[in-house]
């Protein structure tokens, strides 16, 4: 699949949400920096694809924290410019984990900086291409995401994969995440994209039977609000199996006790205590391949 020889990504898995470099004539820009445990090979990636070039800029999709957790280093390292949704501006400034999502949901974040923000409507020079920044919530409430009209390419973050999406996570505190969702799926809809690098995954270009797998997902999990929720716990657990690769299974109904976000979900969606919500997530893991049990260790898998 032949992009722009201005985009550079580098795919980089579930823990870590790809990397886009986009390379100008006289500076290079990144979207998204991956999940903190990877920042030295997130740095390296870069370092070595800049053969000496400097990394000017940096922008954030959403601050999820396998989107923004390479933030930090690329800072130190390369003193590039960082530009995050607006909405999120603030909670940057004074460092706040609980409304970042990072304490809610488990998940590790070093500090870093911002510069500027982005906010929909925009218009960005990266790679020497025009992008247009789009309002795209749904998995996250203040996510964004960077279409290149001239080369109808549509960096889509977690708003579209090839099969499906992201978590609606503001649908497991309050209502109107999947609303939003099919909003963003019809904004990309009205788009004329012929090639999306998602957020997780490969580069792809079967865009329409993209969109239509996303929207029958999409009803799926509306017609039941539980069935996000139960998305939702798995996802999580695999996520923090990911960044550990073992941990004792007794100590998986205490971890998911100290995560708020999976506290609500426990006592909102299955009546369940952490240990009863730890017994069910480690069978769906296990009965998915995503994970087994050896001598009471619970170890990543698939």
């Amino acid at each position: 699949m032949k992009l722009h020889p201005s985009i550079h990504v580098f795919e980089r898995g579930w823990l870590s949400s790809n990397n886009v470099l986009l390379f100008g004539r006289h500076d290079v820009a990144m979207i998204d920096s991956g999940y903190v445990t990877h920042k030295q090979q997130t740095l390296e990636l870069v370092r070595h694809a800049l053969h000496g070039r400097r990394l000017e800029r940096l922008y954030n999709t959403h601050l999820h924290s396998d989107h923004c957790g390479g933030n930090a280093v690329l800072q130190s390292h390369f003193g590039c410019d960082t530009f995050i949704p607006e909405a999120e501006a603030d909670k940057v400034r004074h460092w706040d984990e609980s409304a970042l999502s990072f304490k809610a949901t488990g998940q590790q974040c070093d500090r870093f900086s911002i510069d500027g923000v982005v906010t929909p409507g925009q218009a960005l020079l990266m790679g020497d291409l025009e992008w247009q920044v789009l309002g795209a919530p749904g998995h996250h409430s203040h996510s964004v995401i960077y279409y290149c009209p001239s080369e109808k390419v549509l960096v889509s973050a977690d708003a579209l994969w090839q099969n499906g999406f992201g978590v609606i996570f503001p649908e497991l505190e309050d209502d109107g995440g999947f609303e939003e969702a099919g909003a963003t799926l019809d904004l990309i809809a009205g788009l004329d994209v012929k090639t999306v690098i998602p957020g997780h995954g490969a580069v792809f270009e079967d865009v329409e039977a993209a969109l239509t797998r996303a929207r029958r997902r999409l009803d799926f999990l509306s017609a039941d609000p539980k069935r996000n929720a139960e998305y939702a716990v798995k996802v999580l657990l695999k996520f923090l199996l990911l960044e550990r690769q073992s941990m004792p299974v007794a100590d998986v109904g205490p971890l998911l006790a100290s995560i708020p976000l999976m506290e609500i979900i426990g006592r909102k969606y299955f009546g369940m205590d952490s240990n009863q919500l730890a017994a069910w997530a480690i069978k769906q893991l296990v009965r998915a391949c995503s994970a087994r049990v050896e001598n009471d260790i619970l170890l990543n898998d698939g």
